[in-house]
């Protein structure tokens, strides 16, 4: 067994979906639950087959975020993965319960626009995914400014009154 880790290929300010399911039928169902959660939602979503065909199966409502999905995917190879790159001004919070709750996603590993490394085990059989590094390491402890900031931040977005 190896270990690997893969980059996330990105724009810096796309947000992004990574995580694990277990049926074709996921392509289909995360679309519909994107959709459906946020009309007219610009995305890509791409998902590594893991066994018949063993292809890339992709869907989405951008074809620019469609083939950096593709991309990606092809790129981790880790078999039940899927990948959802997030077009402009669309965020995982929008989007991350409704794909929690798709019957056939197993897990979520992150959801971020920061750069991102995904850890994997390569076998004989494939790889699989370990984890993933999400952003960088801590450089202090935040202070009053730093709580103002953040504060001030989540006005500015939308996400507090």
């Amino acid at each position: 067994m190896q270990l690997i880790t893969v980059k996330i290929d990105k724009p810096e300010s796309t947000n992004f979906i990574l995580g694990q399911t277990h049926f074709i039928k996921s392509v289909e169902d995360i679309h519909e639950a994107m959709v459906a959660t946020v009309p007219g939602i610009k995305f890509g979503l791409a998902f590594c087959e893991a066994s018949g065909a063993c292809l890339v199966r992709w869907s989405g409502t951008d074809g620019g975020l469609e083939e950096l999905a593709r991309r990606n995917a092809m790129a981790l190879g880790a078999g039940h993965s899927f990948i959802v790159l997030l077009g402009d001004g669309f965020y995982p919070i929008n989007v991350l319960n409704a794909i929690k709750i798709v019957p056939e996603v197993c897990r979520i590993f992150c959801a971020t626009a920061n750069p991102t490394e995904v850890v994997l085990a390569e076998t004989e059989q494939g790889r699989a995914v370990l984890g993933v590094v999400d952003g960088f390491a801590p450089q202090g402890v935040e202070n009053d400014e730093g709580i103002q900031w953040r504060h001030a931040l989540l006005r500015k977005i939308g996400y507090k009154r």
